[in-house]
């Protein structure tokens, strides 16, 4: 998001931005600023950019008066200039995935995105439908603390679930929708090097990143490809792990030096009270995320994912949000408006 000015306030109301002053409060609210316009480079109106933004804005130009559509694109001009030619780095999975109407809304904000000059990283899951197959060939599903237990067996079907058809599927809806993607998961390339978990006594073949090596991403990112990639990986033997996609994200993001690094889920962001959908924290920097880890407020699936976002930023990546993959649009929402779909977190 842009910043400006900082205002401090006590409660969690408005997207913000961090303070240099110590004594303030550790969310504050922040209106919005234009972004430095960024000149040359890569032309954006070629014509397979052209005609990918007409396939993404056509359905819905007949129903929105000239006038209205105009505004829209000038209150977007900003934050367009803002991060055009930045890499932003999305985890996509839950409610998102599961939804063919948000999964449409998904696509067409990437490819979006895309056509306006932003570098985009695609990163999933799938556990629904390693579900779904698992119990077709009657293997029943077991978790630990939230994370699969992956014996041999269901190594297998993560592995062809994941890699084999929710990806290409993935990829195929991208080009559908007017842009190239590209279909990779961590063992190509080596982009991604897997090690055991800690718990892997008990969780069998789930892995931790070990290692990026973005090397095979730059040449499709710098030609405004889409890579889509699987999380799964493998570790220097060839042993493929089951990795954590939002992990996976943040790990590929730093590595990247993501500008952005947005993680789609369940929940509309960080809740003062998680019951109040209206508490929700537009914007919080690392100490605040301690605060809030602390007295309580953080807790549970959240606490993985914020310290997802934790590493990355420690990591050089300039903001990381969590969003609320059941709304419409959210993607444009979060990066190209001020109000944001979630909770912003900074450095």
């Amino acid at each position: 998001m842009l910043t400006a000015k900082t205002l401090s306030i006590p409660l969690p109301i408005g997207r913000a931005s961090k303070s240099s002053d110590s004594n303030a409060s550790f969310l504050h609210f922040s209106p919005t600023s234009k972004g430095s316009c960024q000149i040359g480079g890569k032309s954006f109106m070629s014509p397979r950019i052209r005609a990918s933004l007409q396939s993404v804005v056509e359905p819905d130009i007949q129903s929105t008066p000239a006038q209205t559509r105009v505004k829209i694109l000038s209150e977007a001009l900003p934050f367009i200039q803002k991060f055009r030619g930045k890499t932003i780095v999305v985890k996509y999975g839950g409610a998102a995935m599961k939804s063919e109407a948000l999964q449409a809304s998904v696509i067409t904000d990437l490819v979006l995105l895309s056509c306006v000059g932003m570098r985009i990283v695609f990163v999933h899951g799938g556990g629904p439908e390693i579900n779904q197959w698992l119990d077709k060939l009657g293997l029943k599903p077991n978790f630990l603390n939230g994370l699969r237990v992956t014996d041999a067996s269901t190594m297998e079907i993560v592995s062809m679930v994941l890699v084999g058809k929710v990806n290409k599927h993935l990829v195929a809806l991208i080009n559908k929708a007017g842009a190239t993607a590209v279909g990779l998961s961590g063992l190509d390339g080596r982009l991604l090097t897997a090690r055991p978990s800690p718990n892997s006594a008990q969780l069998g073949f789930v892995g931790d990143v070990a290692s990026v090596d973005p090397t095979v991403l730059r040449p499709l990112i710098d030609n405004y490809h889409i890579p889509v990639i699987a999380s799964v990986a493998a570790d220097p033997t060839g042993q493929a792990y089951n990795i954590n996609a939002d992990t996976a994200a943040g790990e590929l993001a730093a590595a990247l030096g993501a500008e952005k690094l947005i993680l789609l889920t369940d929940v509309p962001g960080i809740l003062v009270d998680r019951n109040d959908p209206r508490s929700l924290v537009k914007e919080v920097d690392i100490k605040g995320i301690k605060k809030m880890t602390e007295d309580g407020i953080i807790a549970g699936g959240m606490i993985p994912k914020v310290n997802c976002c934790i590493r990355s930023l420690a990591q050089g990546v300039h903001t990381a949000s969590i969003i609320d993959g059941r709304l419409e649009h959210s993607l444009l929402l979060e990066i190209l408006t001020d109000q944001g779909a979630g909770t912003m977190i900074t450095g």
